[in-house]
């Protein structure tokens, strides 16, 4: 059976949703935070998929998350051997950066649910076109080299973007709409919530609301993805 590792950043970001769309396409999935201790001498180009998932850090915070240097040296050796690798929000930054982008903080909180623009028809993300989707950041990346913009939203032009068929990085949490740990996003960002004009009462309905819908649509997506993986 294929291999599947997910990096967790932080205990309430996970795999989510996805997680279906990855067990389907045949895979064992495993998991890893980065503050256990194997972490630092783990090889990223071992599992035959590489999912990082998000969190509140900023690249640029590798004094207070020395873990994030080490990271970012071992994915750009898998980048490098071109093996298949999915970011999410901070995971898709962090792909950014090893590409070469810049990563820097945005001039607003992204925070609720709302659809992406799809500039690419034929791209997995089709399934998500028109379909709010959770969005919950404040940096935000140039796109790398030879990278394809797949998405965008009315706040911030890099929301997706793919090099070949085996590296897909999303901004956006498509993952996230039926995952209980959203009580667990709303309390530990609660400036997040309030920066982006929202509450948490209005950010509840809006992910009761939309997130069945956004998490079907997601998994679409990562379905279509992995089967065409090269």
């Amino acid at each position: 059976m294929k291999s599947a590792l997910i990096i967790r950043h932080v205990p309430y970001e996970g795999v989510a949703g996805y997680r279906q769309s990855i067990e389907d396409a045949g895979y064992q999935v495993d998991r890893i935070d980065v503050c256990d201790p194997a972490f630092p001498s783990l090889d990223l180009r071992e599992p035959d998929l590489l999912i990082m998932m998000g969190g509140p850090m900023g690249i640029y915070d590798q004094i207070e998350h020395p873990w994030i240097r080490c990271q970012m040296r071992r994915l750009a050796l898998r980048l490098a051997a071109d093996l298949p690798t999915l970011g999410v929000c901070f995971g898709a930054q962090m792909i950014a950066a090893a590409l070469g982008a810049d990563v820097y903080r945005g001039h607003a909180r992204e925070v609720g649910f709302h659809p992406v623009q799809v500039h690419v028809a034929d791209s997995p993300l089709r399934h998500v076109a028109g379909v709010p989707v959770l969005h919950w950041h404040g940096d935000t990346f140039t796109l790398p080299p030879h990278a394809e913009l797949l998405a965008s939203s009315h706040v911030y032009p890099h929301q997706a973007f793919r090099r070949g068929r085996n590296l897909l990085a999303l901004q956006f949490h498509a993952e996230m709409g039926e995952d209980p740990r959203f009580d667990a996003w709303l309390a530990q960002s609660p400036d997040d919530v309030a920066a982006a004009g929202h509450t948490q009462a209005t950010l509840r309905h809006a992910h009761d609301a939309h997130g069945p819908g956004a998490v079907q649509a997601g998994r679409a997506m990562i379905g279509e993805w992995l089967a065409g993986l090269a």
